[in-house]
């Protein structure tokens, strides 16, 4: 494409040709501005593009490389939670190394709360079990109404005593976030226990397919505790089959504890969860056990609940504190 300049002009300078006017015009091939101009367009986006990837990117790295302590804390504050470490640990920044030998120091003094809560509680036990000891020493030598008075209350007390040492120990540990406490060997344990003590009735005891990574944010005392308890009034009342499973809900660890037994009436089962209570005199216990599963639940911030058995019994369902880390699903069968 062809483009043209016209101007006209006159030569003032030279007086003999000053009335003329001269007409000139310049024609030229129009791509010989354009493509010059385009390109340095082009050359000049694509250097300003190259500088906005270059910033943004920059940018990008400083965030990533500026937060990346805090991730690292975020990662070891969840290893102590779910109890896989007991302090923070790691290279942090001299900006955050205070606030982890901070938040270390919390959590040595939380272990020292629970350990001393524990040994307040072990020489309680102590403290009490030699006068009682020796009530009851004295007292078996008595054939009268006193001597079988203070054996009751002797024993009455000493139920007490455990009753209660079991809450303050429960109340310590569930304040310290590093304890865990691996699910399936303590049913396992457990079920081995429970086929020797009540080896005379045959009863069939198992245990459905179970996660090995299973595990309760807690002692492995106090869920010995409450599952000892479900699996010895669940065999109590059973006929012949006692079925265990365990699950993972969000952060909450399941486990239910069915027998095809009688059963408890829907009114009642909120009465024998209270201390003392027992549902039937004629089976042996001290209407302790249910009530101590539930205390402990409740001071792991858990729950236990008891429902209609799909084998036609009792289901207790006993709510607690999860671990997760990695599910790997087993077959546990345990006739």
């Amino acid at each position: 494409m062809l483009g043209m300049i016209e101007r006209s002009v006159r030569l003032n300078d030279r007086p003999e040709i000053a009335s003329q006017k001269f007409r000139l015009i310049v024609a030229a091939d129009e791509r010989l501005m354009v493509e010059p101009a385009a390109g340095f367009n082009g050359a000049l986006g694509l250097a300003l593009g190259i500088l906005a990837a270059g910033l943004v990117i920059a940018a990008l790295v400083q965030v990533f490389v500026g937060l990346s302590p805090l991730r690292t804390l975020r990662a070891a504050v969840g290893r102590v939670r779910n109890g896989d470490a007991q302090r923070l640990e790691g290279e942090f920044p001299v900006e955050i190394a205070p606030l982890v030998r901070e938040f270390n120091s919390v959590l040595e003094q939380n272990a020292e709360v629970v350990q001393r809560a524990r040994t307040q509680a072990g020489n309680l036990a102590h403290a009490l079990k030699t006068p009682l000891s020796v009530l009851a020493n004295a007292a078996a030598g008595g054939d009268g109404a006193l001597a079988r008075l203070v054996i009751a209350q002797v024993d009455a007390a000493k139920k007490q005593v455990h009753y209660h040492l079991a809450r303050a120990q429960a109340a310590a540990a569930a304040r310290l976030p590093t304890v865990r406490t691996a699910l399936r060997p303590v049913l396992e344990g457990l079920l081995r226990t429970m086929r020797r003590i009540h080896a005379g009735r045959q009863l069939e005891l198992l245990l459905h397919s179970l996660a090995e990574s299973l595990a309760f944010r807690g002692e492995e005392q106090d869920l010995q505790e409450m599952l000892g308890n479900l699996l010895d009034n669940a065999c109590k009342w059973a006929t012949a089959r006692v079925e265990i499973q365990a699950s993972v809900d969000g952060e909450n660890l399941m486990i239910r504890v069915d027998d095809d037994g009688q059963g408890i009436a829907a009114a009642a089962r909120d009465a024998v969860l209270c201390r003392g209570v027992h549902a039937d005199q004629q089976v042996p216990g001290s209407g302790l056990g249910l009530s101590i599963v539930d205390d402990l639940a409740q001071l792991y911030g858990g729950e236990l609940r008891l429902a209609d058995s799909p084998l036609g019994g009792l289901q207790a369902v006993l709510t607690l504190p999860a671990v997760r880390s990695g599910m790997s699903h087993l077959n546990a069968n345990l006739p």
